[in-house]
């Protein structure tokens, strides 16, 4: 699991028919810290999320186990929205 944050939408008419009822959403993937790492992905959004929320990504064959993309031609999927990221004072041990 990655962290994002929804920068975007994308909207297609014509598309898979295992598709169709899905959002799809623009992703940019962020550091722990979350800081931008420059990198996009279009996800399928299987939890509600909206623009500007920080978000769990998941990608590959993970990103078909959703109740939502199960069996859909999915490489990325947004799982959860994050409240906070909690880290410990001190990671060097």
């Amino acid at each position: 699991m990655n962290l994002g944050r929804v920068c975007g939408t994308v909207v297609c008419t014509r598309k898979d028919e295992r598709l169709v009822g899905l959002k799809f959403l623009v992703v940019e993937e962020l550091t722990i810290e979350k800081k931008p790492t420059g990198n996009h992905v279009i996800a399928v959004d299987a939890v509600g999320s909206g623009a500007s929320e920080t978000i769990l990504l998941v990608n590959g064959s993970s990103a078909r186990l959703t109740e939502k993309t199960l069996n859909c031609p999915v490489d990325a999927a947004i799982v959860g929205i994050v409240d906070q990221v909690v880290m410990d004072k001190d990671r060097s041990r």
